[in-house]
C-alpha cells in the first residue's frame, strides 16, 4: 500500500458550516473556541446575498484544548442547534484513504500517484480499481493493489455491487476518477454522496459529449479547460471544485489539443483532491465554497 510522506505533526482541528446568516454566529463560534483553550490558526468567512447564507472554516491548535477530541462535536452540537448550521469537524492528522477508479488514460492516475509519494496529498491509496488492465503495472511499480472488473451492459449492475463492497470494506473515504470511462450508476453515487471526484475533458458545459477536442478544434476555439467535479446522478452535472483553461492559436493541431488537454486534465484533478483533502469544500447545493 503506497503511503505519502509525513505531514505536519500539529494537531488541529477544522470547523466547515453553513448556516442562514444572522448576528453572532461568529463571536460564538470564536468563544467556544477560546474558552476551552483553543487557538484559532486560520478562519475564513463568506456570504451569500442571494441566498442570505453564511459559510465559514476555521481551524484551531488542539494542543492544550480542554475538551478530547472525540468529545468536540458532542460540546459544539447546542450551537449548531441554535444557528441551524449544517456543520461537519475534521481532523487533517487523519489520512484519507482513497480509491482510484481508472480505464486506459493514465495521465491523471500517475499525477495522483506521485504527488501522493511526494506528500503533496498526504493520503492514503490502498487500492486502484480498473476496467482495463492497462494500468497494472503502474499500480504494481507504485506497490498498490490492483483491482480489474470488466464490466458489461448485462454485469454492470453486480459488478458494481462488488465494487462498493470493496470500498466498504476498504474503509475509503474518497474515490477520484482518473479518467475512468464507465457512467456510475445512482446507487454506486448514493454510497458515496460528494465523495467521488471525476475530471472531465472539457470546460463544462461547453463541447461535452464524444470528441471535444475535435469538436473544439472544428470551432477554431481560443482556450480549452478542464473540469473537476463532484459526482451526481445527473451525468456531468455535479458541483464543480476547480477549472482551468490552456490558450489554443490556429497552428493547433487536434493532437496538439490532446496534448495541452491532458496536462490540464491531470493538474486540475490533482488541486480539486487536495482542496477535498484538505477539507476546503463546502458544497451548497449544484455549487461549492472554495475557501482560501
Amino acid at each position: 500500500m503506497q503511503e505519502s510522506a509525513p505531514s505536519d505533526p500539529r494537531e488541529t482541528a477544522i470547523l466547515l458550516l453553513s448556516c442562514k446568516d444572522t448576528r453572532g454566529i461568529v463571536a460564538e463560534i470564536s468563544h467556544f473556541i477560546f474558552t476551552y483553550d483553543g487557538n484559532i490558526l486560520h478562519s475564513d468567512q463568506h456570504y451569500d446575498g442571494e441566498t442570505n447564507t453564511f459559510f465559514m472554516r476555521v481551524e484551531w491548535d488542539l494542543v492544550g484544548f480542554a475538551i478530547p477530541r472525540e468529545r468536540i462535536g458532542a460540546a459544539f452540537e447546542p450551537i449548531a442547534l441554535k444557528f441551524g448550521m449544517d456543520w461537519r469537524l475534521e481532523f487533517p492528522s487523519k489520512r484519507a484513504r482513497i480509491a482510484i477508479l481508472v480505464s486506459s488514460f493514465d495521465h491523471c492516475l500517475y499525477e495522483l500517484l506521485i504527488r501522493n509519494k511526494s506528500g503533496e496529498l498526504a493520503a492514503e491509496i490502498p487500492l486502484i480499481i480498473g476496467n482495463h488492465a492497462t494500468a497494472e503495472p503502474i499500480a504494481r511499480y507504485f506497490e498498490v493493489p490492483f483491482h480489474l472488473y470488466k464490466l458489461t451492459k448485462e454485469t454492470k449492475a453486480e459488478v458494481e455491487e462488488q465494487e462498493i463492497a470493496l470500498l466498504k470494506e476498504s474503509r475509503i473515504d474518497l474515490v477520484v476518477r482518473a479518467r475512468y470511462m464507465q457512467i456510475l450508476s445512482p446507487r454506486f453515487v448514493s454510497e458515496f454522496r460528494n465523495r467521488i471526484i471525476n475530471i472531465h475533458h472539457s470546460f463544462l458545459p461547453a463541447f461535452v459529449g464524444a470528441k471535444p477536442y475535435h469538436q473544439a478544434h472544428s470551432r477554431g476555439v481560443k482556450i480549452i479547460g478542464a473540469t473537476s467535479h463532484y459526482v451526481t446522478a445527473d451525468l456531468d452535472q455535479g458541483p464543480i471544485i476547480e477549472q482551468d483553461v490552456a490558450r489554443i492559436t490556429h497552428r493547433d493541431s487536434v493532437e496538439d489539443l490532446v496534448v495541452k488537454g491532458k496536462n490540464l486534465e491531470k493538474l486540475v484533478l490533482s488541486r480539486a483532491v487536495k482542496l477535498h483533502l484538505d477539507h476546503k469544500v463546502l458544497v451548497f447545493g449544484n455549487k461549492t465554497v472554495i475557501f482560501d
